[in-house]
């Protein structure tokens, strides 16, 4: 611990005999060891650690081998980077011999320090795909037709799932087995009755006939000698379609491919094709992501999954169409169970009809152990809150019946989940069982993509705290193979517009790299040729407006992976795409310098009324013209970085120019020099303009006090934007010191505001600000979208842990925190890319203590109000030390630092 005092006491320095420099959190592709890599250069990435501070790389060697054997020897290797001499330790790509597909690799580090260099690495793996063009020798596969009752492609689909297995021989004994595949919509596959993997709802969904993904699986254990069977159970997915006016590409199908390696060098494989046996007749006999599934436990088919069972009332598998997509394996995790919850209370409300309460809006499945009656059903309803009489609230379901079935085949006991189906739900109704169910008989199972939480946040304010939590909730419960506007009625979908600046905020909670690089594919793949781009992605429904604010995401979300994580390759894969769009909104939407298409306003802005969802009074409407406008001028800013660091420099020249004479156009359309105001001077078209840099130089200062005005007066010290606004709120407010006003929206508990959400009893943050009050067809209970960029601020500026504006994946940080009255400390952890960056800070009138941890191989600068630090000492681990007006700035490279009044 190296502790700085600013009042000249002594110090406390570290011991250099407990120094020891470690290699930790080494990834390939920003993965733990992942199987099916398709991409050709693979990059390795690491953190360093010491005990002293000040820790910088001076060097770096990488080495690959096909085996761990000559990896330790060093022999035989496919790449050897030599002594690399850099500090990078992010996404270095593999420049070895070229890798085959279905492979695996293995790889190991060294690194030299300014403390000396550290060990080999542990030895890592990472397997290859089967790569673009790889003949599976494999058909898609399926049950071709509908023949079971009340199956239905009109309305709301239903479909029951589709069982299909293979026997095969293993008479040898394997060294590695690797199962590729493909189960569209869902699937779930067994060898020898044993579950492959833990995912649910996998591949992730695509928008098929462009892109289909597979996963793959290391089953080298599962297979034993003699007979085995590979069963796979195909769900409907997002594949089959839900419901009308939503896209559907066809009836369930597989595609799958099992290598087998023996020890004696030969090889062995297993492959869908028509010799697999398929039914239609099993105890899944519908299942719909928003109607919810029906089980029935009579029609199980025991033993199906294993070797020896009896399938000769089975017919052949029907071949089935390919979807049309390049198949591709999956680049992102899979959803599965993260956290299990247990409910809080279970209430009889009616003959044989319970209400469970989860405790907390939650996305998952219920599990259950009840006891039932063989062939009468038990149903299961779900929804996020109660009427006043504490029955269920599904008004605002819509038309998704969220509404599973079990129909139990004997008397007594049973235990049940289901497979293909997801809910947000914080209550259930349980119907059917006679005896009330215990606490311990409930199990909540939330599911999300797999990833790390990497941030935590606590303050003194009790209230920023239950929005914070709220956040985390709402966020994880719509990452679905995709970020999800909701998770519980009849849409939930891939708004653009919703994650915008959300998906910023996110990634200080958790580790979204690869789930937001994976939907940046499903907005290209879902572009027209035109260039438009479809304001859902996966283009499940067909939006394409050709407005500016809900495309923009495409753009800020390739800019957030490389500022946040350092990875630039979003930018580089669709840097094509966006100028696509760019040149399509040119022909299509500009008309005298201004953007004259947008379809959805400053959404979701608080109406005057607590009844109407969207506003009626022209004066809090912002111009539709004045957020494309100024969305699209940083877009073309952004694209001018973007041209230039892939090597298109002319092009940027371009975006420069013509938003030069945007901005020309735009102010003389729309700025009142002598109120200097924009259009009706509300929050959001003052505040778009001067965060994005239209306002003419000079009037900045006022511009600012319009906003000041109109928040504090007009609106009582109330939120007044909608979805588009509020994406700068609170960091516009700061920076341009107004922090006390900022922190006066975060902690009110009166309409609008999202203390108002927590003061009502929300668990997750709402979609409408007046959610409780707002007509039921859009007042859904778990939205992201109003958070804005109120996570960046919690970070950012209330904690001050932020990478420079130069720089990327936080190798340099920027502590600026602001101190607002009234907030008496805050305590915040960020894992980044680079390692966990920490902030803790206390004050009173008397005391401020504020304790900083600043990882390996990077370097910060911190800044220290003056008026809680006298002096600063120079210690071991600053580089520099100045005063800039009223802030003491230190200089420092990694460490543990505590600035104390």
């Amino acid at each position: 611990m190296l502790i700085v005092l600013c009042t000249g006491m002594s110090v406390v320095l570290p011991s250099l005999a407990t120094a020891g420099v470690k290699l930790k959190n080494l990834r390939v592709e920003m993965q733990n060891e992942p199987l099916g890599l398709e991409i050709k250069t693979p990059r390795f990435m690491w953190q360093l650690s010491s005990h002293n501070p000040g820790l910088v790389q001076k060097s770096y060697r990488i080495v690959v081998a096909e085996n761990p054997s000559d990896l330790k020897k060093q022999e035989n290797l496919l790449w050897d980077s030599g002594e690399v001499f850099s500090d990078n330790m992010l996404f270095i790509p593999y420049a070895g011999k070229p890798l085959s597909p279905g492979k695996d690799y293995y790889w190991k580090v060294r690194v030299k320090t300014n403390q000396g260099r550290t060990d080999w690495s542990d030895v890592k793996k990472w397997s290859t795909g089967l790569g673009d063009g790889y003949d599976w020798q494999a058909d898609w596969i399926g049950v071709n037709k509908m023949m079971n009752h009340g199956e239905t492609r009109d309305g709301h689909t239903r479909l029951a799932a589709r069982y299909l297995r293979k026997e095969f021989d293993a008479r040898k004994k394997v060294s590695r087995a690797v199962l590729y595949i493909c189960g569209l919509g869902s699937y779930e596959a067994y060898l020898n009755g044993i579950r492959i993997g833990d995912a649910v709802l996998s591949p992730a969904p695509a928008h098929y006939t462009v892109k289909t993904y597979y996963n793959v699986y290391d089953v080298t254990g599962m297979i034993g000698k003699g007979c085995n069977a590979l069963a796979v159970v195909l769900g409907n997915g997002r594949y089959f379609g839900l419901m009308p006016g939503m896209e559907g590409y066809g009836l369930p199908r597989l595609k799958a491919r099992l290598e087998i390696e023996y020890d004696d060098g030969t090889f062995g494989r297993v492959v869908s094709d028509n010799s697999w046996r398929a039914s239609s007749q099993g105890p899944v006999i519908a299942n719909n992501e928003f109607d919810g599934e029906e089980y029935d436990a009579r029609k199980e088919f025991a033993g199906w999954d294993k070797a020896g069972y009896n399938d000769s009332g089975w017919e052949f598998a029907d071949i089935m169409q390919s979807p049309g997509g390049k198949l591709c394996a999956q680049a992102t995790p899979c959803i599965k169970v993260m956290e299990e919850i247990s409910p809080v209370s279970v209430k009889l409300v009616a003959d044989d009809t319970y209400i469970v309460d989860m405790g907390q809006n939650m996305v998952g499945r219920l599990q259950v152990t009840l006891s039932g009656k063989a062939g009468e059903p038990v149903s299961f309803r779900f929804a996020e809150t109660l009427k006043d009489d504490g029955s269920l609230y599904i008004d605002n379901l819509r038309t998704a019946r969220a509404r599973n079935l079990y129909i139990p085949a004997k008397n007594g006991s049973f235990t049940w989940e289901p497979s293909f189906v997801y809910h947000g739900f914080r209550y259930v109704e349980i119907k059917g069982v006679k005896k009330i169910p215990s606490l311990s008989a409930l199990k909540g199972k939330v599911i999300y993509d797999e990833m790390e939480t990497t941030g935590s946040f606590e303050t003194s304010n009790e209230m920023i705290n239950r929005i914070y939590r709220n956040a985390y909730w709402g966020i994880r419960g719509n990452y679905r193979g995709m970020p999800t506007d909701c998770p519980q009625r009849d849409e939930r979908l891939g708004w653009l517009g919703d994650r915008a600046t959300g998906s910023y905020g996110e990634s200080f909670v958790f580790g979204n790299a690869l789930l937001y690089k994976k939907w940046l594919q499903d907005i290209e793949d879902s572009q027209l040729p035109s260039g438009s781009i479809s304001d859902v992605s996966p283009c499940y429904w067909k939006l394409y407006f050709d407005d500016v604010t809900w495309p923009s995401a495409y753009f800020y979300i390739a800019d957030m992976l490389y500022r946040q994580y350092g990875d630039k390759s979003g930018i580089e894969e669709h840097y094509g795409s966006m100028k696509r769009w760019i040149e399509h909104i040119r022909k299509v939407g500009i008309k005298d310098g201004i953007v004259v298409r947008d379809q959805f306003g400053d959404w979701c802005m608080p109406p005057e009324s607590q009844e109407l969802i969207h506003s009626k009074d022209p004066s809090r409407k912002t111009d539709g013209r004045i957020l494309s406008t100024c969305v699209f001028y940083d877009l073309l800013h952004l694209m001018d970085k973007f041209a230039r660091m892939t090597g298109n420099e002319a092009d940027g020249e371009e975006y420069l120019l013509l938003a030069d004479s945007i901005k020309k156009a735009y102010n003389k359309m729309f700025f009142d020099i002598h109120t200097a105001s924009y259009g009706n001077n509300t929050v959001t078209a003052n505040l778009l303009s001067l965060r994005l840099g239209l306002v003419p130089a000079g009037h900045e200062e006022r511009v600012f006090e319009n906003i000041i005005k109109k928040t504090q007066q007009e609106f009582g010290g109330h939120i007044s934007t909608g979805v588009v606004g509020i994406q700068h709120l609170m960091r516009g407010l700061t920076d341009n010191g107004a922090e006390d006003l900022a922190y006066k929206l975060a902690v009110n508990d009166t309409y609008p505001s999202w203390g108002y959400m927590v003061k009502k009893g929300a668990t997750t943050i709402w979609e409408l600000w007046n959610g409780d009050t707002a007509d039921p067809a859009m007042n859904s209970a778990n939205h992201v979208m109003l958070l804005g960029d109120l996570i960046i601020w919690y970070y950012e500026n209330l904690a001050g842990i932020k990478c420079t504006e130069h720089t990327v994946g936080f190798r340099k940080i920027e502590m600026a925190p602001c101190f607002p009255e009234g907030l008496d400390y805050v305590k915040a952890s960020y894992s980044s890319v680079s390692g966990e960056i920490k902030s803790e800070w206390r004050k009173s009138e008397t005391v401020f203590d504020w304790k900083v941890t600043i990882p390996g191989n990077t370097s910060a600068v911190i800044r220290v109000p003056i008026k809680f630090c006298r002096e600063i000492n120079r210690q071991d681990g600053m580089r520099n030390v100045y005063k800039d007006r009223d802030y003491w700035v230190v200089e420092t490279g990694s460490g543990n630092y505590r600035f104390v009044k």
